[in-house]
């Protein structure tokens, strides 16, 4: 196995693991650590598709719609609007002004939505990157 096979599949396991964790806050009602491990799975996917397409460590960034755009996945509108939603409430959601109005932005119905869309695109990136 190449180093950058071995990278993308690291990458790909740290993405899994982040999903899983996200989960776990979900069911624990954490649910801003939800959305912000929801953001770290798609953005750790990212970073893998990035390395396939530009055989090069991904650059040190957080930003999911740079990662999409220079790893040109192709991407399906809702995908691509999911991960530019994600990508902006990333940081409120991390350091929010008021921690009971973020909680309140972020109940359960909305973060299980996250949390399900983060799913299904860290699904479809896994299938995307055997091809």
């Amino acid at each position: 196995m190449s180093d950058n096979a071995k990278y993308l599949n690291e990458w790909l396991q740290q993405a899994e693991y982040d999903l899983a964790t996200a989960k776990a806050m979900l069911d624990a009602g954490r649910n801003i650590y939800c959305v912000f491990m929801c953001h770290l799975s798609l953005e750790k996917a990212l970073k893998a598709a990035y390395l396939k397409k530009i055989d090069k460590v991904p650059p040190k960034i957080h930003s999911l719609i740079y990662l999409a755009q220079s790893s040109e996945v192709s991407l399906a509108k809702d995908h691509k609007d999911f991960i530019e939603s994600l990508d902006e409430v990333s940081v409120p959601a991390r350091y929010p002004t008021e921690l009971d109005s973020a909680l309140k932005d972020y109940d359960k119905n909305r973060t299980e939505g996250i949390f399900n869309k983060s799913r299904e695109i860290l699904e479809w990136l896994k299938l995307e990157l055997k091809k």
